[in-house]
């Protein structure tokens, strides 16, 4: 069954590119074909340096053919109903936000004009060919939920997050970073921490180990990984600093949103051994943080509840002399013999 897929998957790859050498636009030919190229039906075939570089390039000249480029990507991504076909489409995604040129990044981030959860349209996706496409479907609705993602937080952040033509830019992003407010702050750290669960919720497919597809796809979000960590510890020294400013309720978010990242630590840390010092370095800053979070909000806790038992004291009193008899006041019983009004008080 796999060789018969495998044999179609290249006749429907031969058929395509000779459909797209005919009715293609002389200007868009070399764009079409490069993305076909790079996308082929084969399940283990990564997409190649010279057709990645080929798309790439669309970026480099007006807004207009990059805009064609991000077109022609998503019409194959969202038109194919095969696994590697769209896993491949997502690479070249992922690979557009990590070294594609700002006019491409542009175009990518505003497609579609609508944004928002799911624009990739892929979270139903399902190829039931085989027992294998039908595991790499997995990957696909997790890959592009992973991508979609990664694009929400580099809006959120206003940069591309991983990306390596924003590196530069990056020089200043402490002192960015100590500029902004602190409900600002925390809404960063907590679309971080939502990328780093994303990450946590890869597959464990069986049948799709030892995949040049997914060994690249896993090498792109290890890359990410540790990028993603240094923009977290660089929010945590700044939150590290503002600690005794914060609101309760900001102090509250902050310790939900930590207790988040710390329940996948064990995840992400099996993710990769690079850099092991640097991200050890990383977790050691979100542990000193959250102890010295849990502590100050058990202080303001008991501060709260010893100003609460101030007042409520200061209360009593307060009652307690409304029942205090001042000099000529009078007290009526029920009966009249205990009426103090007919009893004078004797002044010594």
């Amino acid at each position: 069954m796999e060789r018969l897929k495998s044999l179609l998957g290249i006749i429907k790859d031969k058929v395509s590119q000779s459909k797209a050498a005919i009715v293609s636009n002389p200007n868009t030919l070399s764009l079409h074909l490069a993305l076909l190229r790079a996308t082929t039906h084969h399940p283990f075939t990564p997409p190649g340096h010279k057709h990645l570089t080929t798309l790439l390039s669309f970026g480099l000249g007006s807004r207009v053919t990059a805009a064609a480029a991000i077109q022609a990507l998503m019409d194959r991504l969202q038109t194919t109903h095969d696994a590697s076909v769209a896993i491949k489409c997502l690479i070249i995604v992922h690979h557009i936000i990590k070294h594609g040129s700002f006019i491409l990044q542009d175009q990518l981030s505003v497609y579609p004009s609508t944004g928002g959860r799911n624009y990739l349209k892929l979270s139903n996706f399902r190829d039931n060919t085989t027992p294998f496409t039908w595991e790499l479907s997995s990957w696909v609705r997790w890959y592009a939920r992973y991508v979609e993602n990664l694009l929400s937080t580099s809006r959120v952040l206003g940069f591309f997050l991983c990306s390596t033509s924003s590196s530069v830019d990056k020089d200043k992003e402490e002192e960015r970073v100590s500029s902004l407010l602190n409900s600002d702050l925390l809404r960063e750290i907590d679309s971080l921490v939502s990328l780093l669960e994303e990450m946590c919720k890869r597959p464990d497919s069986l049948q799709v180990h030892s995949n040049n597809l997914l060994d690249v796809i896993m090498g792109s979000v290890v890359e990410d990984y540790l990028s993603t960590m240094s923009e977290v510890s660089t929010r945590v020294i700044e939150l590290t600093e503002r600690l005794s400013c914060l609101s309760f309720g900001d102090s509250l978010e902050l310790v939900c949103t930590l207790k988040r990242l710390e329940e996948r630590k064990e995840r992400l840390l099996v993710l990769s051994n690079k850099k092991r010092v640097l991200i050890e370095t990383y977790w050691g800053l979100i542990d000193e943080l959250k102890d010295r979070v849990g502590k100050e909000k058990l202080y303001r806790e008991e501060r709260m509840i010893v100003s609460y038992g101030r007042r409520d004291k200061a209360s009593e009193s307060a009652r307690f002399g409304d029942r205090v008899l001042n000099y000529g006041d009078s007290v009526r019983f029920s009966s009249a013999r205990f009426d103090l009004n007919r009893f004078p008080l004797l002044v010594v």
